[in-house]
């Protein structure tokens, strides 16, 4: 990735939290997709050197303090910071952001609520548990919304996006050097400038959420660089027949790829997950 493409990978950062409203004024502008390169892979940058696995600091910004303390805990639950288990408890999580045991109450039952933990009474907050075949039905879901986002994409992305993702997948550009937790970042932000160009910014904050719960297992998928020279392919394959309007070949196409995935999946154990999740937080 070249150094204006760096630049632009903190601009993604913000159509992802700031979702269908920022989607919409960067979906018609030519070279939009470099705005959404770097996804997660900054995200991961940023985490390597913090001192504990809960806290980020002072709460300083206009955000409500209950609203950064959720925000902050569910990236770390859904990046892996916190382990699938590890029980947290409210007086720990006061400490590490420096604020009162209220928001923090607020902020644990929102998350009970979205499933990211389970509050046990007398013995504190514990972070969900990794279930495999939950994934793997997520992976359905994942592969009915892109192939409704390839299908719109081939109504609404314009030529001048399709030649920024098509130039960023082809394989002949490969460094020799591959940063793979940076392809892996970029993997997801490919998909998600699909469903931006799809010109449907509920499709694509559901795609957002999605990958939200299925990125660890995602993340295993480039052992070497011939999967990721296969994935550059597949890639510019989507792309080619987006451009030709070929809605029916765009979505068998988009289907297949994610499909490699889900397998992918279904066969992984819940011991080897443990061994990525110990990769990835190294």
């Amino acid at each position: 990735m070249n150094g204006s493409k760096r630049q632009n990978a903190a601009l993604y950062l913000s159509v992802h939290r700031h979702g269908a409203k920022c989607g919409r004024q960067w979906a018609g502008s030519a070279g939009f997709v470099y705005k959404v390169l770097g996804l997660a892979y900054h995200a991961i940058k940023a985490r390597h050197g913090r001192k504990s696995a809960i806290g980020a600091g002072v709460l300083t910004t206009p955000k409500s303090a209950a609203q950064l303390v959720y925000d902050q805990l569910k990236k770390k639950i859904i990046d892996f910071e916190i382990y699938p288990g590890t029980r947290i408890t409210e007086s720990e999580i006061a400490e590490d952001f420096q604020v009162s045991r209220t928001p923090v109450r607020a902020a644990l039952q929102r998350l009970e609520t979205e499933g990211q933990i389970t509050i046990m009474p007398k013995q504190g907050c514990f972070v969900r548990s990794v279930d495999i075949e939950t994934i793997s039905q997520y992976y359905d879901v994942r592969i009915m919304l892109e192939a409704s986002a390839v299908e719109l994409a081939c109504d609404h992305m314009n030529d001048d996006d399709l030649d920024g993702l098509q130039e960023d997948w082809n394989a002949e550009r490969l460094d020799d050097e591959l940063d793979m937790e940076e392809i892996k970042a970029r993997e997801e932000a490919f998909h998600i400038g699909i469903a931006i160009g799809s010109g449907n910014p509920v499709l694509a904050n559901y795609l957002r959420d999605i990958n939200n719960n299925i990125r660890i297992l995602r993340r295993l998928g480039f052992p070497d660089r011939q999967s990721v020279i296969e994935t550059c392919e597949e890639h510019f394959s989507i792309c080619q027949l987006i451009r030709e309007k070929n809605k029916t070949q765009a979505r068998k196409a988009m289907t297949k790829h994610i499909r490699k995935s889900q397998d992918l999946a279904r066969s992984v154990t819940l011991s080897q997950l443990q061994q990525a999740i110990k990769r990835h937080k190294a």
